[in-house]
């Protein structure tokens, strides 16, 4: 019971110092996404929709690799890297998947939902699209067992799961924007893409880790 309640806290100081390190970066990323909605909110809905299906899917993938990495790389004997091939698979693609829909499709639809947009729907892509995404899961799996990498991914994985949530919304539009409107889906695009990509990164895979002896920063 000691060593459990030890390791939660140790996860906690995790998740705490990996938010903190990501706010500015997370920031970065918010802005560009409503500088992107200053030009394109009156892009069609078929094409916001599309444009949501190339960005979500790629998110899946960074999010699966960078959650099966980092279990590797503090789970698996630095002399053989490659772990059970079916609880990385379980690992990666719970916390791809979970994570992902959570931070693209059900935060923005809340967003749609406390805003007031007129063409709001939630797009599940695990379910809407089940032959698309659940397959790219298990490719970022199946990328993370011959090659587990960590640190471009995880700046990819910022950035893409911000766009794909903007494009959820921009969907969901349907009347002039402004400026609180404009200040509340920055808001929104901040924590859909803070909380749970810090935890889909670092904290949900650390979890499953028995022991750790590395320093998490040398394999950010």
């Amino acid at each position: 019971m000691t060593k459990l309640l030890h390791k939660g806290v140790k996860v906690l100081k995790l998740i705490y110092k990996e938010l903190r390190h990501h706010i500015w970066f997370t920031v970065f990323g918010a802005v560009t996404g409503v500088i992107v909605m200053v030009f394109l909110k009156n892009l069609p809905e078929n094409i916001s929709y599309n444009i949501f299906y190339t960005l979500h899917p790629a998110h899946v993938v960074l999010s699966a690799l960078v959650t099966t990495s980092m279990y590797s790389f503090y789970s698996c004997p630095s002399s053989k890297r490659r772990c059970n091939v079916w609880v990385l698979l379980v690992i990666g693609y719970f916390g791809a998947i979970g994570i992902a829909t959570l931070s693209d499709c059900i935060i923005p639809y809340l967003a749609e939902i406390l805003l007031g947009l007129p063409n709001r729907e939630i797009h599940l892509g695990f379910i809407e699209k089940w032959w698309l995404i659940n397959p790219l899961a298990i490719l970022g799996v199946a990328i993370a067992y011959f090659w587990p990498r960590t640190k471009f991914p995880h700046a990819g994985h910022v950035l893409l799961s911000t766009w794909a949530s903007l494009f959820h919304i921009i969907m969901a539009l349907g009347k002039e924007l402004n400026p609180w409107l404009y200040l509340a889906i920055f808001a929104f695009l901040f924590i859909a893409v803070w909380l749970p990509c810090c935890i889909s990164d670092i904290a949900f895979p650390l979890l499953f880790v028995k022991e750790r002896n590395e320093e998490i920063h040398q394999h950010k």
